[in-house]
């Protein structure tokens, strides 16, 4: 193995966004002059921004000021680089499922689904004048005994860890009718799930209306149980989906403190959070790019 730098990395995103986009038969539309900095410079540093350890896009934006201004010499002001990311947002979306799609998610019947919570504003803060108010909402994370404001971020991965649909609902929504953002976006699958999408008569509903099998633990007093064989099976297929949010955590910005003020200011910091984790399994596998490492696997 040998390291890789991220100039390295930002140089081989930018090709591949580029060629993507240049293939695209719609493109953002925008009145007067063309601007300097491209809308493939923008998705770049995007992208790239969840492969540098910088908690906050201001010290990101700096931070390639810095050290990659030659690359980047119309890099733009953290106030123009936050609000043209909020314009990008949908074709950030629509590359993160061009690279799915080259991981062949379109051929998986068996998926993985959870939610995660994503608090907006301090619990205890006045929710008074944020933007927020109306759309987010309290919740409890009965696995972690938290109680936050803000929203949850439902996920629809493949068993080897790929995010394929995803939604953001508030806090306060049950799981099932959360799970339901996503459930309707694929047709007779596999779900494993966990103890919050138990009930016959939901799992039942989902069935008949779009063919998937969803698939839980039991709780102790339930008349019918699992086998032990299957609840061990379950137990390791679950613990994919937990590794999956693990990483998407911990590399780059924080799921839980994206500090974003707007709206659609969140969407966006989502959107680039699950687009940049496709791409980081897209260059692994592609490229033998390990993100996490900086290190490139030389095939022997």
């Amino acid at each position: 193995m040998k390291s890789i730098s991220i100039s390295d990395i930002l140089t081989l995103i930018y090709v591949l966004v580029d060629d993507w986009y240049q293939a695209q038969a719609s493109r953002p539309n925008r009145c007067g002059a063309k601007a300097a900095f491209s809308d493939s410079e923008m998705m770049t540093l995007m992208l790239g921004q969840d492969f540098v350890p910088y908690p906050s896009e201001t010290q990101f934006v700096e931070y390639i000021r810095a050290n990659h201004i030659a690359m980047f010499p119309r890099l733009l002001t953290q106030s123009q680089f936050n609000r043209r990311a909020r314009r990008l947002r949908l074709q950030v979306e629509l590359f993160r499922r061009s690279v799915i799609s080259m991981l062949g998610v379109s051929d998986e019947m068996d998926f993985l689904l959870d939610t995660k919570p994503v608090p907006v504003v301090g619990y205890k803060r006045n929710k008074a004048h944020s933007d927020f108010l109306g759309s987010a909402s309290y919740g409890v994370c009965a696995s972690r005994s938290l109680k936050y404001f803000g929203y949850k971020l439902v996920l629809l991965t493949t068993t080897d860890g790929l995010p394929a649909v995803y939604d953001l609902v508030p806090a306060n929504l049950d799981e099932r009718q959360a799970a339901e953002a996503v459930l309707f976006e694929v047709r007779g699958c596999d779900i494993v799930g966990d103890k919050g999408f138990i009930g016959q008569d939901w799992q039942a509903h989902v069935s008949h209306h779009t063919a998937n099998r969803v698939y839980t633990p039991k709780r102790a007093n339930q008349f019918r149980q699992n086998t032990p064989e299957f609840d061990r099976w379950l137990n390791g297929v679950r613990a994919r989906i937990e590794g999956t949010f693990h990483e998407i955590q911990n590399t780059g910005r924080n799921l839980e403190r994206l500090l974003a003020k707007t709206i659609i200011g969140l969407c966006t910091r989502i959107s680039e959070k699950l687009a940049s984790h496709a791409l980081r399994l897209f260059l692994k596998r592609a490229f033998n790019i390990d993100i996490q490492t900086f290190r490139l696997v030389l095939s022997p």
